[in-house]
């Protein structure tokens, strides 16, 4: 299977030598990361977290979301996701490849990483992360990996494979959830201590990643000839639309909360969210972006008419993946830090080689994507159709 990997037409040989450009060029940032520490970012004593905690935050959910696949096909039978799921399994595998990447590059120094791994602590939130990510990553390669060699073959896939299966279910929703611990475990951060967060971060989970998952399939439908199905994308784009519903609605009920309770801190952290607080307000004009994004996209998607043309899909789920990489982004990470416990406001601004960095890593899973989706490609058109894309 693997030998479809080195056939493909110059546009595929292209996007691989961009994607790689930016890795290399992100790897010499990174190398100036190592050397002075994290100085190169916007990070600082009061703001302690930023792009990368947000990135690895955002793409633990477009990781979870695969098991919105698993669990209509391989436990309901829905026999249209047949064409579809291992894409999105893929895609999981590469969203934990950068989810991963994230938390190694916000250490400063990697090596660090082994400090969990050779003195374990089961009281750190982190080191429950760590095990649940990396088992889900094994999981949905090996899953993966394993099912499509026997398409390849043309035999059924070996039964020891179904328990796995099982397993990476309830794994999913665990990855997300263990995720939301780490913000609502602190008590000091009265934007994240909220019971509402896991929830939240699934429902936005369950939007986000299906919706990348349809662009994607798109794109391979549009330039490789690859048709995953009318009925498994309308599937899927209905899984989106519930999942920003929900994401929409769990946002309103955290803002009739704390307003309504009258709250004060909770409150600061939302005004800065959303009018600004003390001539402070960065973030206002991207908060806003997300907000009438998430609306535009509910109205296509609930509307079966808009929902079903391809060119609104399209942009709806382009509309939901933005909305909630802002919201889940700088707009979740960013706020638990200002004001600060003492009423301090320290705003937050990425740097230069920090944003490179991130877009580095961000190129390094689609480069990992690309090699897996043209395995994909390489299984499911056969010789013929590889050799018509070469020529």
């Amino acid at each position: 299977m693997i030998e479809s990997i080195f056939k493909g037409s110059f546009k595929y040989w292209t996007f691989l030598t961009v994607l790689l450009a930016f890795i290399i060029a992100a790897f010499f940032a990174y190398l100036r990361q190592w050397d002075v520490g994290l100085t190169i970012t916007g990070m600082s004593r009061d703001v302690s977290w930023g792009l990368y905690i947000a990135n690895f935050t955002f793409f633990v959910g477009v990781a979870a979301s695969a098991v919105m696949l698993v669990l209509p096909y391989y436990l309901h039978n829905e026999k249209e996701f047949k064409k579809i799921i291992i894409l999105g399994e893929f895609l999981s595998v590469a969203a934990c490849l950068v989810a991963i990447a994230f938390v190694m590059i916000d250490l400063g120094q990697p090596a660090r990483i082994f400090n969990m791994i050779l003195y374990p602590s089961p009281n750190s939130i982190l080191f429950w992360d760590l095990v649940v990510l990396s088992t889900y990553l094994a999981l949905n390669l090996i899953i993966g990996w394993v099912t499509l060699d026997a398409e390849y073959k043309e035999t059924d896939p070996p039964k020891w494979i179904k328990p796995l299966i099982i397993i990476s279910i309830p794994w999913a929703f665990s990855i997300h959830t263990v995720t939301a611990f780490i913000y609502a475990g602190l008590g000091a951060r009265p934007f994240w201590m909220t019971a509402l967060l896991a929830p939240r971060f699934l429902a936005s989970a369950f939007a986000s990643g299906p919706a990348l998952l349809i662009l994607l399939a798109l794109i391979l439908k549009k330039t490789a000839g690859f048709d995953p199905g009318s009925e498994s994308i309308s599937k899927v784009a209905k899984i989106v639309t519930y999942g920003i519903i929900a994401t929409v609605f769990f946002l309103l009920l955290e803002i009739f909360t704390v307003f309504y309770s009258h709250v004060p801190d909770a409150m600061d952290h939302f005004q800065y969210l959303f009018v600004g607080l003390e001539g402070h307000a960065s973030l206002v004009p991207w908060m806003w972006t997300s907000v009438i994004l998430a609306c535009v996209a509910i109205v296509l998607l609930v509307i079966p008419k808009f929902r079903n043309n391809e060119g609104l899909l399209s942009f709806a789920c382009l509309a939901v993946f933005i909305s909630i990489w802002i919201d889940k982004g700088l707009g979740l990470v960013v706020p638990g830090f200002i004001p600060s416990p003492t009423g301090e406001i320290f705003e937050y601004s990425p740097a230069p080689l920090e944003i490179l960095i991130v877009i580095g890593t961000w190129a390094l899973g689609g480069f990992v994507l690309a090699l897996l989706y043209k395995v994909v490609l390489g299984v499911r058109q056969g010789p013929s159709e590889i050799t018509r894309q070469i020529e």
